[in-house]
């Protein structure tokens, strides 16, 4: 028997609105009998058989938790001992790296930009390289540079620091347009090419970067196209008045940086990445999606909307903030979370406060 639209609007709605409760598996119980009394008991049944092959509550994803429930837990509490009072940026910046996205920090200097790019890469371990981007910097200084060898009269080819799996990005905007652009193609396709010859790069591949106020001397403001690149944007902000009692009273947040274990490797990334793609996004959740992406195109607050590549972008990071609560589907609050990060790929009258206040509540949830 096939399930009634009534049934079907209702049960898309519990999975849209279900949240992280230990006793979800009863918000179900309840439903299905209150469907036995809107609509019969056979409805009930069938309903309830329909659910339990479909939902994202089924027998194989019930748990609220997952097994990488815990290394999540641990690399959110290392973070919240070194960057104090900013655990949502450090939540955002696991949720870039988890999707599989690059990450781009903004702000003012001594604010934690580089700390919090360092952070990430300590406890994920994985090769690391840090390149500090000047005005004088050129792209083979990045990419690499072939050699020419007298002895065997052939040019051997030495890698540059972008050959590994975390970039350290640091000032980004302090390098010209033209180093800038040597990372385009690498954080796109996850490759260089060189001397006519393509050259893979590592996989995982993660680009962190941190840039200045454009309003700074000796910036160099980045085109759309690498904006476009970074999968979140975020600014730390002035620390609050607790938080920064406790950076004074309590031992310097560097050494405890400096003292930091990796909390997971790169096969416990891999892990994470996978699980994050098959956490469940229902029907009317990508309608919410849908609906902002088309806010964004129309509206006279934008003078672009957001690209086909940046709704795919959206989507993945609210799947890894939702798999990061330990949650097996999508709500709309974790789209909600996300929004703010993803308007550098829009270009706002105001600033992203507003904007993201502006697309939120003109766009309601389905």
């Amino acid at each position: 028997m096939a399930l009634s639209p009534a049934s079907t609007a209702l049960a898309d709605w519990l999975v849209l609105y279900n949240t992280e409760r230990p006793h979800r598996r009863c918000n179900l119980c309840f439903f299905i009998t209150h469907c036995a009394i809107c609509y019969g008991p056979i409805q009930a049944l069938v309903l309830s058989l329909n659910l339990h092959h479909t939902w994202p509550w089924s027998a194989q994803s019930a748990a609220m938790s997952h097994p990488y429930q815990r290394h999540i837990d641990a690399l959110i509490t290392n973070g919240n001992r070194v960057l104090l009072g900013k655990e949502s940026k450090i939540r955002l910046s696991l949720a870039a790296l988890f999707a599989n996205g690059h990450l781009l920090i903004n702000d003012l200097p001594g604010v934690g930009k580089t700390m919090l790019a360092n952070l990430v890469a300590r406890m994920i371990g994985l090769d690391f390289q840090r390149i500090q981007f000047t005005s004088d910097l050129l792209p083979a200084d990045i990419t690499g540079v072939s050699v020419f060898n007298q002895p065997h009269s052939t040019f051997e080819f030495h890698p540059g620091p972008i050959f590994a799996h975390l970039i350290l990005v640091d000032e980004i905007n302090r390098a010209t347009p033209k180093t800038q652009s040597a990372l385009l193609e690498a954080m796109e396709e996850n490759q260089v090419s060189i001397d006519g010859e393509t050259r893979p790069l590592p996989s995982p591949f993660f680009v962190i970067a941190t840039q200045n106020p454009a309003e700074q001397a000796g910036t160099f403001p980045l085109p759309e196209s690498q904006l476009d690149r970074f999968l979140l944007s975020i600014e730390l902000g002035y620390p609050d008045h607790q938080s920064e009692r406790r950076m004074l009273q309590e031992q310097d947040p560097r050494i405890t940086l400096n003292s930091m274990a990796p909390v997971i490797g790169k096969d416990d990334l891999s892990g994470i990445q996978q699980g994050v793609s098959r956490v469940h996004a229902a029907g009317p959740l990508l309608d919410y999606l849908q609906g902002i992406v088309e806010y964004s195109r129309t509206s006279q607050r934008f003078i672009n909307g957001y690209s086909p590549r940046a709704a795919m972008g959206i989507l993945r990071a609210a799947k890894a903030w939702a798999f990061i609560a330990g949650r097996d589907a999508v709500i709309p609050e974790d789209i909600q979370a996300i929004i703010p990060a993803t308007l550098h790929h829009l270009h706002a009258s105001a600033g992203k406060i507003s904007a993201s206040a502006d697309i939120l509540d003109n766009v309601a949830i389905p």
